[in-house]
């Protein structure tokens, strides 16, 4: 969507929202706006949320269509979650972003959107707020079986399933579900599979999940964001990269307490890591690494030899860390390390 088209939109909705208090498919179809309608869909199941707890905001989706990461999910710190799909229009997802920050809440913005839309029947939406209000909108023309259904402070919704109950499923999933809210997402995505899914099978899934408050630094706010593009299997493949992702929020963590002088709270937060990756060297060298660089040789030496093992190349890169102020400018150290697990 051009700048100018974004602020027509934004500004037709922003009008729409004074008079509009409920969504109304038949006045929203008044129109024959057939020769309108979008013809790529991009059917799918999907989860948006905030968690009570922590106020993190997030969503969830698979599909069978390629790169559903890329159009369907939208987060923001402080503002809200979306998830735009079926005959998707992804202005839902940065234009409803832009209505919330305003203060609109989710059930307002998403009216006001819905009656900007020349061919709103053919969309499927979700939205929450910061707050956790959530809204969502299933046209006419979503193909069977869709579904949308609301809960506190989340709302799932689907279209295109293979059979009936997808989004009782997912409702059910995510509202016993244990842990963090991406495993909840993730919970309410293998729940609605089970359930039968997309009719025409499944090809990439999506997970982004950021905090509840804006850092200024967006980067750092996006706490998940994760996609498998093309897969047969791609829930596996998203719940393995999650796990990956945790393991590497753990080295992030470890890396910011020795920046503030807390070895061991470094070294705890990357003994997390090693759990959550067994066999992987990365965290294990790095591990070895800290140790050293503060005096605890000793301590390092069997980490480093694990990690050579795994992977050679690591005897490398050891003589190279001084020269970044990783390790001390020791020669008879970086020897000693480097016959760490030697024979």
């Amino acid at each position: 969507m051009m700048l100018r088209d974004r602020r027509i939109h934004l500004t037709t909705a922003l009008l729409l929202l004074s008079t509009v208090t409920g969504i109304n498919a038949q006045e929203t179809r008044s129109h024959d706006h057939t020769a309108l309608r979008p013809v790529r869909p991009v059917h799918t199941y999907s989860i948006v949320a905030r968690d009570p707890a922590t106020g993190e905001l997030g969503v969830a989706v698979q599909s069978h269509w390629f790169s559903v990461g890329s159009s369907v999910p939208w987060a923001e710190s402080g503002v809200g979650a979306v998830a735009t799909q079926s005959f998707i229009d992804p202005s839902y997802g940065s234009l409803g972003l832009e209505l919330m920050r305003t203060g609109r809440g989710a059930q307002e913005a998403l009216a006001g959107l819905v009656a900007a839309d020349p061919t709103p029947e053919v969309r499927q939406v979700g939205f929450v707020d910061a707050n956790g209000a959530t809204a969502a909108w299933t046209g006419d023309l979503a193909i069977p079986h869709a579904c949308d259904r609301q809960g506190d402070g989340f709302t799932v919704q689907a279209n295109l399933m293979h059979r009936t109950g997808v989004c009782d499923a997912m409702f059910e999933a995510y509202s016993a579900g244990t842990g963090d809210l991406a495993a909840r997402l993730m919970a309410a995505l293998v729940a609605a599979e089970d359930r039968g899914g997309d009719i025409r099978g499944r090809q990439s899934a999506a997970l982004l999940v950021v905090a509840a408050t804006t850092s200024g630094r967006p980067w750092e706010d996006r706490l998940f964001d994760l996609r498998v593009e093309d897969s047969d299997q791609p829930l596996v493949e998203l719940e393995r990269l999650l796990g990956v992702a945790r393991a590497y929020r753990h080295m992030n963590a470890g890396d910011a307490r020795l920046t503030e002088g807390d070895v061991d709270g470094a070294v705890e937060e990357y003994r997390k890591a090693e759990a959550l990756l067994p066999g992987e060297s990365e965290p294990l060298f790095w591990h070895a690494a800290t140790l050293a660089s503060v005096g605890r040789v000793e301590e390092s030496l069997p980490l480093f030899a694990e990690a050579f093992e795994l992977r050679p190349e690591w005897r490398e890169l050891v003589p190279r860390l001084p020269a970044a102020e990783l390790l001390p400018d020791d020669p008879t150290l970086i020897e000693e390390i480097l016959n760490a697990g030697a024979p």
